[in-house]
């Protein structure tokens, strides 16, 4: 098995295209960016990441209790 080549990297991008369309794929990218992040930041131990999941009817001073 070789390497991915500019060939096959615009097969795929036109299949992501055709499967998500073209106004999702910035959205996706980013999504993508941030995780790719967040798993940086998490395995070299720079800051600590805290998820807390987002419910309008809680309010922070409820969340830190």
């Amino acid at each position: 098995m070789g390497s991915i080549g500019m060939p096959e990297l615009l097969v795929i991008l036109v299949i992501a295209l055709v499967v998500f369309g073209a106004g999702k794929l910035p959205q996706i990218g980013k999504n993508m960016g941030e995780a790719i992040r967040n798993f940086k930041d998490a395995t070299t131990d720079r800051k600590r990441i805290e998820v807390i999941p987002r419910n309008p009817d809680v309010t922070s001073e409820e969340r830190k209790a």
